[in-house]
């Protein structure tokens, strides 16, 4: 067992884990520095509650829980696929009887100092319950049936999600299932009927959103018309960005950031104090490690010999581009604001440890795969 493990250790990608770990500690350098208060690192008087604290704690939960996935053969959680599907509706349900309501959305299960978004969990368990059933289907991909069956699949829990309400989430669901789908043998024509159909459905989106969910796509295209109320958040994160120029004001030294002009600095708008206090090249620093990290993960998907692992690593690459994508893309003003937090940086426990997970078991088909390619390699005599 020793060995097997020790083996599965070399043949981890490392340069993955330093890139996730350089991302995760960055992450908790801003947080502390956009929290901390005159107390210091720590709010010892009540730790629990401190931003920095907790994000260690998660951090270090995450990683502890990375290292034990990747020891477990991957194609194990083919098998539990089906389960994990239901926990997730199950989970589902229960934040919507029992969840604690928080700025008007009920999204979180109270579990004593801490909390659990069982959306930011069901990115992980939506992607392996796909990847299964795509796996399982993978030559009846021509058949509407299986394309209709796989968005059955993504749509309940989507919808569950929109109506917390969670448009973010909800999208990253239904962008990895167009991923996968597309991965799985899915045809460009298909792929145009699909899409014609979804934004046939734009007009009901627009009429089920939350006044304020329409209020940020409105703003999006000119947030200066409301610069104090709703379109306050783009624009302060705008100049904070611009304020940044090439090399930033330097850490702790950013005055939207350090005034508190910019709110929720430590979650949704956590980029824009990159670019406040590291500037454009600290910008461009956190965006090529997402690139690199993406382009890690993909080779997963190309070195995996099954379907599930394939797909699998494809589905958790797509949640993570789209989800990085949109966050980065509204604090610049490029995307609207949807309220989803910056993967591996932005506070939080449930999103932190849930990519994490990803990563774990992205490193499982890597170090199995290679195994098994030791294994079967003719030798040499």
């Amino acid at each position: 067992m020793v060995l097997r493990e020790r083996r599965l250790f070399q043949n981890f990608d490392w340069w993955l884990i330093i890139a996730v770990g350089l991302l995760v500690l960055l992450g908790i350098i801003l947080i502390n520095n956009t929290t901390a208060g005159v107390e210091g690192l720590f709010d010892t008087a009540n730790l629990l509650e401190d931003f920095t604290f907790r994000q260690i704690i998660y951090a270090l939960a995450g990683f502890g829980v990375l290292f034990g996935l990747s020891q477990i053969d991957y194609r194990v959680f083919a098998g539990l696929a089906w389960i994990f599907y239901l926990t997730l509706l199950a989970l589902l349900v229960i934040v919507a009887v029992l969840g604690r309501l928080t700025l008007g959305a009920q999204r979180w299960i109270p579990l004593g100092s801490f909390q659990l978004q069982p959306s930011e969990i069901g990115k992980l368990l939506l992607v392996l319950a796909l990847a299964k059933f795509l796996a399982d289907h993978n030559k009846q991909m021509d058949k509407w049936r299986t394309v209709g069956l796989s968005f059955g699949i993504v749509i309940l829990p989507a919808l569950m999600t929109y109506l917390q309400p969670d448009l973010g989430t909800s999208l990253v669901f239904i962008f990895a299932w167009g991923v996968m789908v597309l991965a799985a043998g899915l045809s460009w024509k298909q792929l145009l009927i699909l899409g014609t159909l979804l934004l046939i459905l734009l007009p009901i989106v627009w009429l089920t959103m939350q006044d304020y969910q329409r209020a940020r796509l409105t703003l999006f295209f000119n947030p200066a018309t409301d610069p104090l109320g709703a379109g306050y958040n783009v624009t302060q994160a705008r100049i904070a960005i611009g304020s940044g120029e090439l090399f930033g004001r330097g850490i702790g030294a950013g005055t939207q950031s350090q005034l508190q002009f910019l709110r929720i600095r430590h979650t949704d708008f956590i980029f824009s104090v990159v670019g406040e206090e590291l500037g454009f090249f600290g910008g461009m620093f956190f965006f090529a490690l997402y690139v690199f990290v993406l382009l890690r993960m993909l080779r997963a998907a190309q070195v995996s010999r099954s379907v599930f692992g394939r797909l699998t690593a494809v589905g958790f690459a797509a949640a993570l581009f789209f989800q990085a994508f949109v966050n980065l893309g509204m604090n610049v003003g490029i995307m609207p604001v949807t309220g989803i937090p910056l993967p591996f940086v932005s506070s939080g426990g449930s999103s932190l440890v849930t990519f994490l997970m990803m990563i774990g078991i992205i490193q499982s088909i890597l170090a199995h795969e290679k195994m098994l390619g030791l294994r079967t390699k003719p030798q040499q005599v």
